[in-house]
């Protein structure tokens, strides 16, 4: 199996290893950081170590096809493609008039989660900026458009949360974010990939452009261990 086909697990088993909530064959992150968590395997014994873990809450997990796990619940599901570049070959320099792009950590926590909000480039949380390297660009006080790092594994970096305030799009900063991005983790030896909604025709453009291909087919789906509750 390729440590992309699982990658939340792998993710959670090496380089992000000391985030994981583990119980056996499960695990997840804190909250804090991402509703995200994974299987081993894909069988009834794993996800009830899973559902013990979770004790109830939400989990997001990344599905082969988009029925949920028996005995979960789906609260949201959505189809996802995993694209990869596998080399910085159309990572042009970025414009002499490029805007300047700044680290966020921490302190920008409640801006990086209010123009997530706004835009839903996926989940986004308190401590999501923990995950890796994030960028942005400012105006005066205002966070306008970000890009960063989320899952990692050996080998691999994921580039998340790419969003543009919708004032600002237009201008480019997608593609100044994420080159700058993808530079780094090309110059660490890793690969870049990520997860798009495959309904997202002007944003899969935009990266097949940077390079990316699809890979695969997913399902992103949020559940929850309980059966649905029977309607009236």
């Amino acid at each position: 199996m390729h440590p992309l086909d699982n990658v939340i697990w792998t993710s959670l088993t090496t380089t992000h290893a000391h985030f994981a909530e583990a119980s056996g064959s499960a695990r997840r992150f804190p909250e804090e950081i991402s509703l995200l968590g994974a299987v081993r395997e894909h069988t009834a014994e794993a996800y009830n170590v899973l559902a013990e873990l979770t004790r109830a809450r939400p989990v997001g997990l990344f599905l082969e096809d988009e029925h949920p796990p028996v005995g979960w619940r789906t609260v949201a599901v959505k189809p996802l493609l995993q694209m990869i570049c596998e080399n910085d070959s159309l990572l042009g320099p970025p414009p002499s008039d490029a805007p300047r792009l700044v680290e966020l950590g921490a302190a920008e926590s409640s801006r990086m989660m209010a123009l997530a909000e706004l835009t839903r480039p996926g989940p986004f949380g308190p401590r999501t900026h923990e995950f890796g390297r994030y960028i942005g660009i400012m105006e005066e006080e205002n966070l306008v458009a970000m890009a960063g790092e989320r899952l990692r594994l050996p080998g691999y970096t994921e580039v998340s949360a790419v969003c543009t305030h919708p004032s600002r799009t237009g201008r480019g900063y997608a593609r100044l974010l994420m080159t700058d991005v993808m530079r780094r983790i090309f110059q660490r030896g890793e690969q870049p990939f990520l997860h798009v909604r495959n309904d997202n025709t002007h944003a899969i453009e935009l990266y097949r452009r940077l390079g990316f291909r699809e890979r695969l087919q997913r399902y992103y789906a949020v559940v929850q261990y309980g059966e649905n509750e029977p309607t009236s």
